[in-house]
């Protein structure tokens, strides 16, 4: 994990130069107004440059960084800070320095949309939430340095404003060399260009591990998301236990598991009897009853994160490896040996004749090149055979791993199988399946979950697990090669639907439109939640509590304790972010949002009261800075950091990109509307009027958050787009029925 927690704080210098720039503008535009005797409405352009050319750029930054890559959108926004900052070193007038604005906010456009987006795709699942908190840090971090800078800047006896502005090349240039020679290009995005090769050897360096065949495989079949997606849930256990009385070879309904010793076997058997997905819908309604207008596939995702085993993962004392979990049946072919893992048959159009590590060839990046090839042999009713691996690294997970083997992060784990079944023709036809599976706790604590069967089968000695699965169709699966090639499943390979590109039509899918709704309204409350305000006021409030009147004793003018006191306040947040940070995996982004808006909620009452009943001058400061200290803090432990997490999680690969890059857009937008509004507001509401609105935002955000925004920690992003998935199409039978 060092190489992704390394990769992550190098991106996020771009965040960093981000704060560094909204610190240094606000503090040079003093200066800038006194030289070029600008009126209010140029230099409000000036501040606001950038935020203009974050918003164009944004419009086009996602499906450029679907069509051509994260890491070169990166490389293009720290040329950007670089060119801007000798641009601004230089400018003879405000025309010029117009233009350097406008170039600067096309980096900060691209680095505050992509920087998220590339960290979720290359961290683990574990600690993906505290990687992408480092944004917030830097950010802050960021201004902190920049205001000290500028405070010290303004102490001489004539500061330079292009000095100011011109500053932000040096760490620009440091920027540049990071991301040209030591960040790789994001492994999610390469296996969906079907770049298998380079894809294997960026997770290898990002993980430090050489086996990273099953992160690959989770990554492959992230192309594609909720095709037939279903919930069932199995009990897992010895095959001879569950299988006594059935003839195994012609029970349809199981899943073959090979533990990592020769010779010891499992099955996976559904739960009989009930109907999974009607079971999720039914209690899906019943929470929609006592919670009205609750999502839910809020209780969908709460239900994984409740119903946990006591190890929080897969790898139990009774599936220590929890092994390769394939079922195979093939009537046609005897000894054939085929390696479900590779996603390769005979007959396909994409030979391995490349070399051993080739793009067209799947299972070089998918399987490791150390693996041995012990067989397994599955039975078949009609006497045939089918060879699968065993010994190889889907058998070879230590315990110890967060992702190893099969298992991809957060105690899932995935599998395939493949069933017959008999067509209306009376042909026999092959069902091959996705499968992401989850272990639950035991009988004793499996009430309330959603995959959950009252009186399920499970025996009472206790050598059983009973785990929750995501079932659908596999990425690559096609039905026209199916229909030619009936022995095995059909796959095609990726590089074949590379070309395609982001589509706009996938934004429809029922999946997709969810997670833009929960992506758009969370960064549209956020913005209206009252930081603009906060932090526009906050230089106002210091000075009521007196603390401009003690830095004028130490003989510091106006402006440079304006200056002083912008850095004491951001320097506030590090500790508050850094908090977030030790609590986004454990507590979660959603419980962290529930617990810490009301903490705003409350501030913003206490602001409103504070300026509407004269409490006196004293009380009035002391009252106004703990709150603005408060809003603070908690804004940036739940509401800063989290919008910007869940919208790089919750969007399918091939069009993470373009969503985000939407998501982005309305942030700029709100945000442009929020700061030219303000002054207006102010004008005609005044301060008590603006700070009640912003309260009210607040409750609406935390209601919004309830109802719609489900818990994402340690979850794979493709398990969570799945679930999206699972969740629409649970919606759409409730809405039918």
């Amino acid at each position: 994990m060092n190489g992704a927690v390394l990769v992550a704080l190098a991106a996020t210098i771009g965040n960093f130069l981000q704060g560094w720039d909204n610190a240094t503008i606000a503090g040079a535009v003093v200066y800038i107004k006194k030289e070029l005797a600008l009126d209010a409405s140029v230099e409000g352009l000036v501040v606001a440059m950038s935020l203009i050319g974050a918003t164009l750029v944004t419009t086009c930054s996602g499906s450029i960084a679907d069509s051509i890559g994260r890491r070169p959108m990166l490389i293009m926004s720290s040329m950007l800070y670089f060119l801007s900052g000798l641009i601004m070193l230089w400018s003879p007038n405000v025309y010029v320095l117009l233009i350097a604005r406008l170039l600067d906010g096309f980096g900060i456009g691209l680095a505050v949309t992509l920087v998220p987006l590339y960290i979720s795709e290359t961290a683990p699942s574990e600690i993906r939430g505290s990687l992408n908190t480092l944004p917030q840090f830097t950010g802050s971090g960021g201004m902190f340095l920049a205001y000290c800078m500028i405070f010290g800047m303004s102490l001489m006896t004539a500061p330079s404003w292009r000095l100011m502005l011109g500053v932000l090349s040096i760490p620009s240039l440091i920027y540049f060399v990071l991301v040209v020679l030591y960040l790789p290009e994001s492994p999610r995005w390469l296996v969906s260009k079907g770049r298998m090769v380079e894809a294997k050897q960026v997770l290898q360096k990002l993980r430090g591990i050489e086996d990273v065949s099953g992160e690959m495989a989770l990554l492959v079949e992230g192309l594609a998301v909720g095709i037939e997606p279903s919930i069932e849930e199995y009990i897992i256990g010895p095959a001879n236990a569950l299988t006594e009385d059935q003839d195994l070879a012609t029970d349809k309904d199981h899943i073959k598991l090979y533990g990592p010793e020769e010779g010891l076997s499992w099955v996976a058997k559904p739960v009989t009897g009930q109907s999974s997905l009607a079971l999720v819908s039914r209690q899906g309604s019943m929470v929609q009853q006592s919670v009205p207008l609750m999502d839910p596939l809020v209780t969908l995702f709460g239900s994984v994160h409740e119903n946990l085993p006591d190890t929080g993962s897969m790898r139990s004392m009774l599936f220590p490896n929890f092994g390769s979990m394939i079922s195979t049946m093939d009537p046609h072919v005897k000894d054939d040996h085929w390696d479900e893992e590779s996603l390769q048959r005979e007959g396909d159009d994409y030979p391995s004749d490349g070399g051993a590590d080739s793009d067209d060839n799947l299972q070089s990046p998918l399987i490791s090149r150390q693996t041995t090839a012990v067989e397994t042999v599955v039975p078949h009713p009609h006497g045939s055979t089918l060879s699968v691996r065993r010994h190889s690294s889907l058998m070879q997970g230590n315990a110890g791993e967060g992702v190893g083997s099969m298992g991809i992060g957060g105690g899932w784990q995935l599998a395939w199988k493949w069933s017959e079944r008999e067509g209306e023709d009376g042909t026999k036809e092959g069902g091959f399946k996705r499968i992401y599976l989850h272990q639950e706790a035991g009988p004793g604590s499996r009430r309330g979950s959603l995959v959950s069967v009252p009186g399920g089968d499970i025996p009472e000695d206790g050598e059983f697990i009973q785990a929750a699965a995501l079932v659908s169709q596999p990425a690559l699966y096609s039905k026209e090669l199916m229909d030619q090639h009936p022995v095995g499943p059909a796959m095609v390979h990726p590089s074949e639907t590379a070309s395609k590109g982001p589509s706009w039509a996938a934004l429809l899918e029922p999946g997709v439109k969810r997670a833009l709704i929960v992506g758009i309204g969370i960064q549209i409350l956020q913005q209206f939640s009252g930081i603009n305000g906060v932090m526009y006021y906050t230089p106002q409030i210091l000075e009521q509590a007196g603390v401009g009147v003690l830095l004028s004793n130490f003989g510091i003018a106006s402006d440079s304790a304006s200056f002083l006191i912008s850095a004491l306040t951001n320097f506030l947040m590090l500790p508050s972010v850094a908090i977030a940070m030790r609590f986004m995996d454990v507590a979660g982004r959603r419980s962290l949002l529930l617990y810490t808006i009301p903490v705003l909620i409350l501030s913003l009452i206490c602001l409103v009261i504070g300026n509407t009943i004269n409490l006196g001058s004293v009380a009035h400061a002391v009252v106004s800075t703990i709150c603005v200290i408060l809003y603070f803090c908690f804004f940036v432990t739940g509401y800063g950091p989290i919008p910007n997490i869940l919208c790089s999680e919750i969007f399918p690969t091939r069009v993470r990109g373009l969503c985000i890059a939407i998501c982005a857009l309305v942030f700029w937008i709100c945000d442009v509307i929020v700061t030219y509004t303000l002054p207006v507001m102010l004008n005609s509401i005044g301060l008590s009027g603006v700070f009640g609105i912003y309260a009210i935002v607040c409750v609406i955000s935390w209601i919004f958050v309830f109802l719609r925004v489900p818990e994402t920690k340690g979850m794979p992003l493709e398990v969570i787009t799945e679930f999206f998935a699972v969740g629409a199409r649970q919606a759409a039978i409730a809405k039918h029925e």
